[in-house]
């Protein structure tokens, strides 16, 4: 049956709002040809969109065309404002955004892990509160954030996990408090890092893909058919605790230590590097892990030395033996990955296994290509391998996209 006069106009709108957003200000005319609607219908949807305060003119498209049909509309960004944060065990960062994800003001904190509770949670709320003051916004209107840790599907909370301060979960409802006309959202770091790969990063033409976290912990996030996929309990892609070769022991329901965590982890990472003679950098990069220096430096070694760069002053030239170490050093990184790769690929047969986190972006194409190699004689199933694009960033990239989202559904989900 055809839409009601109703129904027609709030699809419209929805669908004006929505070009509006990924393309910019748009001309009228414009907004004629990309929706297909008529000239009087595009009119009167830009009176109706302006009149309810969505969007307003904010130019004229070129210079040579006057009067109405070139004026240019775009969203009023300052409708609602919006907060991203990502929530570490050893620290906050905060970002604050306008309506269309416009970075208005950033921030971090470390917390250190012998701080009480209540402190630790002032400390993070306060830094929300600082951030917002500095981008001249008044409130915020929704509040994304991403923290490690399994989120109840039912309520939609942090659930209780051990080995994560206890300051996580006392953390929402702090930020709910304080700024009690926001909406606060949370959701587990390595999904948020996932939906951000697939739109802005390593996975934009991926419709299913697993996303490998490797950071500080591991873990994984699963996106089928489009959709992020979170489990019965919230649980999907918990990989730190799946039994893999190679370990002392085994995982407990309480304790990673034994599963695929023990081998991926940072700390097992550079415990990996030092075995072959790697050193860390003399300046490590604040808040990454370690493990991620020592990869980064092994590529750029590696590289140098498939390349024959001609630099034996320093070390690392080529055909030196720390060019070998960082090679072996990969190859046997690699090795480790392959194993927790190949596991969920046999399982859901994915197309594409992202290297994500602050780890898998500082392997590049370098360390993906080992991963494959490897992929291809333990798993049947034909599986790319791709690093990350956006590292650690992914988490709060991904924070602020849920956030806007959100906003953007409730203020626009009338026209």
């Amino acid at each position: 049956m055809p839409a009601s006069p109703s129904t027609a106009r709030a699809i419209n709108d929805r669908l004006a709002l929505r070009l509006l957003q990924d393309e910019g200000p748009l001309t009228a005319g414009r907004l004629k040809q990309l929706t297909g609607l008529s000239r009087p219908t595009v009119a009167d949807l830009v009176e109706r969109l302006t009149a309810a305060g969505l969007i307003e003119v904010v130019g004229e498209a070129g210079e040579q065309r006057r009067g109405p049909n070139a004026r240019l509309y775009g969203i009023v960004t300052g409708r609602a404002h919006l907060a991203a944060l990502d929530v570490r065990t050893e620290g906050v960062a905060v970002l604050v955004s306008d309506l269309v994800g416009r970075v208005l003001a950033e921030a971090s904190v470390p917390i250190g892990g012998d701080i009480g509770t209540g402190p630790a949670v002032e400390q993070a709320v306060t830094l929300v509160e600082r951030a917002l003051k500095e981008s001249g916004a008044d409130r915020l209107h929704t509040v994304g954030i991403g923290a490690p840790g399994l989120i109840d599907p039912a309520t939609g909370e942090l659930r209780d996990s051990s080995g994560l301060p206890a300051w996580h979960r006392r953390l929402v409802a702090a930020l709910q408090e304080r700024l009690p006309e926001a909406r606060v959202t949370v959701e587990n770091e390595t999904n948020l890092a996932a939906l951000a790969e697939q739109r802005e990063g390593a996975a934009v033409d991926r419709d299913t893909f697993v996303l490998l976290w490797l950071g500080h912990g591991t873990g994984a996030a699963v996106v089928l058919d489009g959709a992020l996929r979170r489990g019965a309990s919230g649980g999907t892609g918990e990989i730190g605790f799946l039994p893999v070769p190679g370990t002392t022991g085994l995982p407990s329901a309480t304790d990673c230590e034994g599963g695929f965590h023990s081998l991926a982890g940072s700390a097992a990472v550079a415990a990996l590097a030092r075995e072959h003679g790697l050193r860390p950098a003399r300046e490590p990069v604040p808040g990454e892990p370690a493990a991620a220096g020592l990869v980064r430096a092994a590529v750029a070694r590696a590289t140098d030395a498939a390349g024959d760069t001609p630099d034996g002053a320093r070390d690392g030239a080529p055909g030196s033996g720390l060019d070998d170490a960082s090679g072996r050093f990969l190859d046997a990184l690699a090795d480790r990955l392959a194993l927790g790769a190949a596991s969920v690929v046999a399982v859901l047969d994915p197309g594409c296994v992202v290297l994500g986190g602050e780890v898998g972006q500082a392997g590049g194409e370098a360390l993906a290509t080992r991963v494959a190699d490897r992929l291809r004689r333990m798993a049947p199933l034909p599986t790319q391998v791709r690093p990350s694009l956006l590292g650690g960033a992914a988490v709060l990239h991904g924070a602020l996209l849920t956030a806007r989202e959100s906003a953007q559904a409730e203020l626009f989900g009338g026209h």
